[in-house]
């Protein structure tokens, strides 16, 4: 399903919620605690909502992350946003593990922070950085990135996934093989991937990272945002091949054409898939 129909989907229940929240004195904002984790959330938001409907946001990534991952292991949330994942993955590497996530836009970096400050046994195993990833530490950051899913329609969104671009006034480019080489260089298990059309600035920086750790990664795959960054699926899947991965559905694990023509078929404009990109041992 496109995210423009996930969103129009998502803005009628969100009609019927607010209406009855505010029926009895209530308010969008909330704290609710789901899956063992809690949130602060604005339900005027999507992927706020979709936590307060019963963690319905990516099901199946979260089904994913929770095969894929290991106990004390090192994990990047790269687009952590408000920190679904993020959290998550502290879960799931336990005490021993360690989760680094990375997100740009002030407005997405201030609700992980408080995510994170409501959940103090799992903060503690997570490092959060407000960075924009890019091939320098000292590339241009873009003034904005979309980081928001209103519920209720406004002006400025984006044509086809409904997103809000949001400021990032703090934020500074960091290298993911920069940020590394500064933690001595551990090894990376995993890295879970969702930064909208930054694909490819993201792995302009990382090549140490993908010739020695050779990480699975876990990531949205949307050509058309690609497209709009001035990048491309070829040149997305240019950092992969040479290093031994293949792409695998997200849900099912099936082996996918490493063809740009044929994943172009498979996604479609304006919708996107989740793909788990694993080396060759």
């Amino acid at each position: 399903m496109k995210t423009v129909h996930k969103i129009a989907l998502a803005r009628a229940a969100y009609k019927v919620v607010h209406r009855a929240r505010a029926a009895m004195g209530l308010s969008d904002s909330c704290i609710v605690i789901r899956d063992g984790v809690k949130y602060e959330l604005d339900l005027s938001q999507g992927i706020d909502f979709a936590i307060f409907l019963g963690n319905l946001f990516e099901p199946g990534t979260r089904n994913a992350l929770r095969k894929l991952v290991k106990p004390s292991a090192l994990v990047l949330d790269i687009g952590a946003n408000i920190g679904v994942h993020s959290l998550l993955l502290a879960q799931l590497v336990g005490p021993s593990g360690r989760v680094l996530c990375f997100e740009p836009t002030d407005f997405a970096f201030a609700k992980l922070s408080r995510n994170l400050e409501l959940n103090p046994d799992l903060a503690g195993r997570v490092t959060p950085f407000h960075c924009f990833l890019a091939e320098k530490d000292d590339a241009e950051v873009p003034e904005t990135i979309y980081s928001s899913w209103p519920l209720s329609p406004q002006n400025g969104l984006h044509a086809k996934h409904l997103g809000q671009a949001m400021p990032t006034n703090i934020a500074r480019a960091r290298s993911i093989d920069g940020v590394l080489a500064a933690l001595a260089n551990p090894a990376v298990q995993l890295i879970k991937m969702d930064v909208d059309g930054f694909e490819t600035e993201v792995l302009r920086g990382c090549s140490a990272l993908l010739r020695n750790s050779r990480p699975t990664f876990l990531m949205e795959l949307s050509p058309y945002v690609l497209d709009e960054r001035g990048s491309s699926l070829e040149e997305l899947l240019s950092y992969f091949a040479p290093n031994g991965y293949r792409f695998y559905h997200e849900r099912n694990e099936r082996l996918l054409s490493s063809s740009p023509e044929d994943l172009r078929q498979l996604v479609g404009d304006g919708a996107s898939i989740n793909v788990i990109a694993r080396a060759d041992s």
